[in-house]
Order: structure tokens, then sequence, then C-alpha cells
């Protein structure tokens, strides 16, 4: 019989989104019949009182220092190894509002976790005013916590005009990998269902939606499970042959797992580009054009693959 996994789920998000009252609004839907245990950092903005939490029946670990991904190893790893002796269902780590998210997903998929964790759905609260301002968007960690997410939360929607929010709708509609749910909240008031959204697309999927297809473009999406490397010499040769693969090329691009990292890698007006990103659900890649194989597609990416 496969072991049952404790399932993760990790709450990102910048300073003052509203994490803690996020997470706090999951507690006060929580099955009675389920275990949750909970970590948290120490130096939280509003910060969670290990007592009171201690008092609803959620055991509490707390990470000193203010930032789970500067305490991955052996402070984050002897917290969670204490934690699983509960043997919970749920484990809701709330990251620093400085924490670089897909550190902690890396240190949860190392040795002895991942054997005993699933990472479940993963949450990052926005203020959506953030979002769309040039200058949050640029920054490394802004990214990493909205590339890592699988659930997008708008956060303090009542402090938004309608163009801010059609324009945060816009954008979150445009990132890649897509996420499973974008979502507008009030007080940072979480639906305890989404906590069981699926996050793992199917091997083969049709985009959601084309920019103009009234020229008969065609569209096609592939995923491979995360743990599969690809070979990047492999993967440059296939950037390179994709106009001779298709006919009437216009968007190819693609988050990859390449040596124990992740890279962006998009194709536009002839050219590709590659970038570091920290996405870490599975590998995909997604392409539109006016025809291609998509078998023959699939097949090359597969030859991509490190051996």
């Amino acid at each position: 019989m496969p072991i049952k996994k404790t399932k993760v789920h990790l709450i990102s998000g910048f300073l003052g989104t509203g994490k803690t009252t996020a997470l706090k609004s999951l507690m006060a839907q929580k099955d009675p019949n389920e275990k949750w245990v909970i970590l948290v950092n120490e130096f939280g903005e509003i910060g969670i009182d290990g007592a009171v939490l201690s008092d609803e029946g959620i055991p509490v670990a707390e990470i000193a220092g203010g930032c789970l991904c500067c305490a991955a190893g052996p402070q984050m790893g002897s917290a969670l190894a204490k934690l699983l002796r509960n043997e919970p269902d749920r484990i809701m780590i709330e990251a620093s509002g400085l924490a670089h998210a897909a550190s902690v997903i890396d240190e949860l998929k190392t040795a002895p976790f991942a054997d005993q964790l699933e990472i479940a759905a993963v949450f990052t609260v926005v203020d959506p005013r953030q979002f769309i301002n040039p200058d949050y968007a640029q920054q490394a960690l802004y990214k990493d916590q909205i590339g890592i997410c699988d659930i997008l939360v708008a956060s303090k929607t009542d402090l938004c005009t309608p163009e801010q929010l059609a324009e945060f709708h816009d954008k979150a509609a445009k990132l890649f990998p897509p996420k499973a749910k974008v979502v507008e909240v009030q007080n940072a008031q979480l639906d305890i269902q989404w906590l069981d959204i699926p996050v793992i697309e199917k091997s083969r999927y049709r985009l959601k939606a084309l920019p103009d297809n009234t020229m008969g473009f065609q569209s096609q999406g592939f995923t491979f499970p995360a743990g599969q490397d690809f070979d990047g010499e492999r993967l440059t040769n296939f950037f390179n042959d994709l106009p001779k693969l298709t006919e009437g090329l216009v968007r190819a691009k693609g988050v990859f797992q390449v040596l124990g990292t992740w890279v962006w890698l998009n194709w536009v007006d002839g050219q590709w580009g590659a970038n570091q990103v920290a996405w870490r659900r599975d590998s995909r890649f997604e392409l539109i054009a006016k025809s291609f194989d998509a078998d023959l597609i699939e097949q090359k990416l597969r030859d991509a693959l490190e051996k």
C-alpha cells in the first residue's frame, strides 16, 4: 500500500497583503476531523500567537529570523520533523513577506520530506495595486512569489478602483504558467474548498484562449512531471528547430526543469531567450502556430529529457 502523504500548503505574499488573516480564515473553516499543524515565521507582520493557536488544538512551530527561505535547512527541517510526529493531514506554512517561496518548496522536496509530503495548492496573496505596478513586477522577490503559486488571491480589493481591478485580472490572465485559480477576496477571507483545487495539469491540453483564431491557428500545451530534468543543449536545439517543425509559428514558451533549477524559455519574433523562474509544479511547453504535428512536437520534447 502506498504511504499516505501529508498535504502541504504554502501561503506566500508581500508584506502587508494579509497572509496571516488568510490563514486564520482557513483555520476557522477547518473540518474538525482533519488534523492540521502550522509552521510560521517568528517575526511575521501581524504575528500568530502560538498559545492561542494551541488553544484551538492546532500545533504550531515558529521559525526564528523572519524569513523561511533563509532558515531553510537545519532549523526548518527540525521544525517540520517535529510537526510530522503528529501525523497531520495538512501542514500550513506561512512564509515571510520577504521569503523566496521557491526556496521553501525546494526544501520540502528534499529527503526525507519528499517521501512524506505532497505539495498541494500554493497561495500567494497580493495587493492588486502593487501587482499592476511595474516597480513591484520587476522585483525578483515579487516575481518569485507570483510565479510559485497555484492560486493568486487579490486582497485589499476595497482599496482598488474598478480600473485597477480590471488591469489586475488582465495581467493575471496572461501569467505563464497559468494559475489554477485567480480570485478576489474581502478582508483576506479564503474559501476552505480552494485547498483541494486540482493543481496538476493533464499531460496534453489546449490553450484556454488564443490571440485571434480567425486565421486558423492551432494551440497545444504539454506538461512533464517535476523531477524529470531536461538537457539544456537538447532544449536549445529544440527551440532552434521550432520554425522548421511548425508552419506559421506565432508563439512558443515554456518552463523547464534543467539541472535542478527552473528556466523560462520564450520564442518571439524569430528569437528566443531564457530566464530563471520560481515555478516548481511541472515542466510545460505551449505552442501556437497555423499547423504542426502535436505528436512530433511531444516526441521532440521527450527527446530533450535527460537520459
